[in-house]
């Protein structure tokens, strides 16, 4: 098994193990969330350049749930046929296609006033967010699976959730963030819990449900990897498929780790064997030998290269050349690309 080995997981087969991942372009030009030519020929042209999967970046399940208002949305059918030409396109390369679902929470810079679990600030200059009532919780919970069906209506073969980096998700189920009274206080997991099960409950039977999540917060007081562990069992149990295994997002990321090609590979393998499920390493792996070799040691399953595809839309073909590997381009490309 390689990089270049073919996945299958319930529905979802892919034509190699290279991920691209989501990264925020924050280049929507009206405010309206809808993606536009800068989106189109940024994920095309990395579904012409090889990449198994393309997972678009963070879209948001409402306005004041995005990070900035230059981020993506999904809250309307106008989005859907958006997406729709983008990931019909990039089908017609061989890529599979996924969208990243989500809110930012305390994190949405450019909301009047954004919300969290609690009311405590991301940081000294961000704004106070307002913490959310029960309904307001069950609007939110409504939300995410309004999106998922837009994007199964767009096409996709996959869909992520968002659990990671401090956005809405993460600051339910993280103890130095959510302090609430109530059942979301008591049970930090509930909140991702109860939308997992209405997404779920609207997807294929086999359509594979991703989850991205931190698996350290690198804080003061934070959570580590036992108790992401955890939560990752509740998730699986909740109908979760997959983990995108990241680090992170409530604080600044330890030079000593975050400086080293592969430094959150160690995590990705331990919750793929201890909850024996697929999941996807991503950090710091440019390197296609290094990348090859998280897949050939068998310490994930699926490999998201990121800086990487930004700097060369066409890096999961080089790194095939680079490692020996058989690979199939579109055209002339095949003669081409060296």
């Amino acid at each position: 098994m390689n990089l270049m080995t073919p996945f299958s997981y319930k529905g979802l087969e892919l034509k190699n193990r290279i991920v691209m991942p989501p990264m925020c372009q924050f280049q929507v030009e009206r405010e309206d969330g809808i993606p536009n030519e800068w989106h189109y020929v940024h994920y095309v042209s990395r579904a012409v350049g090889g990449a198994g999967l393309i997972v678009f970046e963070m879209t948001d399940v409402e306005p004041d749930g995005r990070i900035t208002n230059r981020d993506l949305g999904l809250w309307s059918d106008k989005h859907t046929e958006a997406f729709k030409r983008i990931i019909d396109q990039c089908k017609s390369y061989g890529a599979k296609t996924c969208i990243q679902i989500a809110h930012a929470g305390r994190k949405a810079e450019d909301a009047a006033v954004p919300v969290a679990p609690s009311p405590i600030p991301y940081s000294e200059t961000s704004k106070v967010p307002r913490e959310l009532d029960g309904q307001e919780i069950q609007r939110l919970v409504d939300l995410f699976q309004a999106a998922t069906k837009r994007a199964i209506e767009a096409g996709v073969d996959t869909i992520e959730l968002h659990a990671a980096h401090g956005y809405l998700l993460h600051q339910f189920h993280s103890p130095h963030i959510n302090r609430r009274k109530d059942n979301y206080g008591k049970d930090l997991a509930l909140f991702g819990v109860e939308v997992i099960r209405t997404m779920k409950a609207v997807m294929p039977e086999d359509m594979p449900l991703i989850m991205r999540i931190s698996a350290t917060e690198y804080i003061d007081g934070g959570y580590d990897l036992d108790y992401a562990m955890e939560l990752c069992k509740r998730y699986k149990e909740a109908g979760v498929d997959m983990f995108h295994v990241s680090t992170g997002g409530e604080g600044p990321l330890l030079t000593q780790f975050s400086s080293k090609p592969g430094y959150q590979i160690r995590y990705a393998d331990e919750i793929r064997k201890q909850l024996n499920i697929p999941v996807i390493a991503v950090g710091k792996l440019d390197d296609p030998e290094l990348a090859n070799s998280v897949v050939e040691e068998e310490k994930a399953d699926l490999v998201a290269v990121g800086r990487g595809m930004l700097d060369d839309p066409y890096w999961a073909h080089h790194a095939a050349i680079k490692l020996g590997f058989d690979y199939q381009a579109p055209g002339v490309y095949q003669e081409h690309i060296k």
